[in-house]
């Protein structure tokens, strides 16, 4: 039986009174937990900076000091267990060796995104893909016809490949200006981008194939494949056969680089699993009672095997191929002496101007005009996840080709061709930047519906809350026509959900009649023993049409659920005292409540608080700041909906 809630209705602005008041005895989120510079360095900015910041040292360096500059990254550094050993300086080491850690990082993140985010749906990829090779392409094409008749002429190479980690870099510093699904966007193409720059590398760039060893190469694969088909999880295992595969490449002529982008898009992506979490807090509860050696062990290896391995693979190297790896990239491969006459000579040269323009004209027009026209042969079946203004100021950031075009140009070139390819690249660096400025401060100079369109277009958003809400049986606060609904799965005694409640207050309150919210259960009865009761005390109230105001008080008091304080709730909040007891006591509430249940794992949730926005996941932080760009950005849209249906 669903009795129609009247309390729910009530919109942001009567909630400012009583209902905050009640907010007691939760914890407060430390402020100044973490400092300014940490906040920065978390950032794609931040990484950014640090990469900005190691190009200006090795300039500095290599113009106060060529010799020295030169002399350090020419030390040889050799690895031998009896005959067998790798033998490179330190220049290759960092080349062929740490940035198979970055290519690692960057499958990973496009196998993310191909299990659980915008390329589940392989159209998309489809457009990615189409949008990445046409963006290669082009500025080939504008590098061959700058360089036809030279012997520079094989270096196009160094024109066509997008620096992943710098382009996402100088996207977060126009991050305001631009829709967080460009990111994806961006993302995808430069993926397609780089697997094809390895290609090019492997094939193209690489010394004389040494036919056994790149044997032995396919061979380990092939391994790789059949352990992650029979369920291997054991990191030790991967990482053995991932070195294996790095030196048989090495040893083969093929640049050993291709083996970190395999590695990652082999690492797949999941969320977690409430079984899976469950079984953990078993194991915990029995390390609890008895802290062993081999309990501990245990609990390790379950709490290692609750998160994907692409995540766990993320959090653990991401920081350093940001901070580390790419930055030493940089210092060991873009200084270069520069003089006036190294600048004439070089802004001469077809080489440099054939990198130049291939990134800053042969990018954007490659990329844009692949996916209009992949848009337009698709009529409406292909389309961008962002607007087209959007997808210009992405072609503009991939423009920026600093670290695979450096890594082909030392393939490539050396003396003073090398200079001048190296002068071509940070020449599109900055070029690129300034170009996506002016693109966005177009964008931004149109009217607002204008600038929406741009942004956001027509392209439908992927939905991955599997029950829609229903307005005659979910619990809604804020109108019922709103046009952005926010849905939490959440558990009354969850402390992260006490938090995320003021929130949703201020959430509420800033949207008003834009947004309505939505509560469903997920008592985490592993962990938080009284949640159970507590949502099915909520669904008792809810029987008497007092279901927010019994919310709001067990969200106000998520230490004090046991029965006693529940009855004292509902006498509180001036609900029949018998009839609450009873319908509790009958367990009246609990199909309900396992209704929702049901729903979330059809959804996917396996954690509280877990939000949803117009159907779309919420993943990261459900602060204030993340949670209102979601909304009005699925308020924007929204609003494009509308005016396309009244047209």
């Amino acid at each position: 039986m669903r009795v129609q809630d009247e309390a729910p209705r009530t919109t942001a602005s009567s909630m400012n009174g009583s209902a905050n008041d009640s907010m007691t005895g939760q914890t407060e989120c430390p402020k100044g937990a973490h400092g300014p510079l940490r906040a920065f360095l978390e950032t794609e900015t931040g990484s950014a900076a640090v990469l900005l910041g190691a190009v200006v040292v090795a300039l500095v360096w290599a113009n106060a000091a060529p010799d020295a500059y030169e002399s350090v990254w020419q030390t040889v550094m050799s690895f031998r267990i009896g005959s067998v050993g790798v033998s490179l300086d330190l220049r290759e080491w960092v080349n062929s060796g740490l940035m198979a850690l970055f290519f690692f990082i960057v499958g990973l993140e496009a196998r993310r995104e191909f299990d659980l985010g915008e390329l589940r749906e392989r159209r998309r990829l489809m457009l990615s893909a189409v949008a990445g090779v046409s963006g290669m392409l082009v500025p080939v094409a504008i590098y061959l016809a700058i360089n036809a008749g030279d012997s520079s002429v094989h270096g196009w190479g160094a024109a066509m490949s997008t620096d992943t980690a710098f382009a996402l870099g100088m996207l977060a510093v126009f991050g305001s200006r631009l829709p967080s699904g460009l990111r994806v966007f961006l993302l995808t193409v430069a993926v397609a981008d780089d697997f094809l720059a390895l290609a090019v590398i492997a094939f193209a760039y690489s010394g004389s194939i040494y036919l056994p060893a790149l044997l032995t190469a396919v061979g380990i694969f092939a391994a790789l494949l059949v352990v992650r088909g029979a369920g291997v999880r054991t990191s030790g295992v991967y990482a053995v056969l991932g070195i294996a595969l790095w030196g048989a490449l090495l040893r083969s002529g093929v640049d050993p680089v291709v083996s970190g982008l395999a590695m990652g898009l082999l690492t797949y992506a999941h969320p977690a699993e409430r079984h899976a979490l469950e079984r953990v807090s078993r194991l915990f509860l029995g390390f609890r009672e008895q802290p062993t050696p081999e309990l501990e062990r245990t609990l390790r290896r379950g709490l290692a095997t609750a998160l994907s391995p692409n995540e766990r693979l993320q959090r653990m190297f991401h920081p350093w191929t940001s901070y580390v790896i790419v930055p030493l990239f940089a210092l060991a491969n873009s200084g270069l002496t520069i003089s006036v006459d190294a600048l004439k000579d070089a802004f001469t040269s077809p080489i440099t101007l054939g990198i130049l323009f291939g990134y800053v004209v042969g990018k954007p027009a490659g990329i844009l005009g692949a996916t209009w026209i992949a848009a337009r042969l698709g009529r409406g079946r292909l389309r961008p996840a962002v607007g087209w203004g959007a997808v210009t100021a992405g072609g503009t950031l991939a423009g920026v080709g600093f670290t695979v075009s450096l890594l082909i140009a030392t393939l490539a070139f050396d003396g003073p061709q090398l200079e001048q390819a190296k002068i071509g690249i940070l020449a599109a660096v900055v070029a690129s930047f300034l170009i996506t400025w002016a693109v966005t401060r177009i964008i931004a100079l149109l009217p607002a519906p204008a600038r929406t369109r741009a942004l956001l277009g027509q392209g439908h958003t992927i939905v991955d809350l599997s029950e829609p809400v229903d307005t005659a049986r979910d619990h809604v606060r804020g109108p019922l026509d709103a046009p952005v609904t926010v849905v939490e799965y959440g558990d009354y005694e969850c402390p992260y959900c006490g938090l995320a409640e003021t929130v949703v207050r201020e959430l509420l309150a800033e949207f008003g009649d834009d947004l309505r919210y939505v509560w469903r259960h997920l008592p985490l009865t592993d962990v938080h023993p009284n949640a159970q009761l507590a949502a099915e005390a909520a669904e008792a109230a809810a029987l008497q049409g007092r279901y927010w105001e019994m919310h709001d008080i067990l969200m106000g008091h998520q230490g004090d659920l046991r029965l006693k304080d529940l009855l004292a709730y509902a006498e509180q909040i001036g609900l029949d005292a018998d009839t609450f007891r009873r319908d509790l006591r009958a367990r009246a509430g609990a199909e309900r409540v396992a209704d929702d249940v049901e729903s979330a794992d059809l959804s996917s949730v396996s954690g509280t608080p877990t939000f949803f926005v117009n159907g779309r996941r919420h993943y990261g932080a459900y602060d204030v700041a993340s949670l209102s760009a979601a909304v009005r950005a699925a308020r924007a849209r929204a609003s494009l909906a509308e005016a396309d249906a009244a047209r």
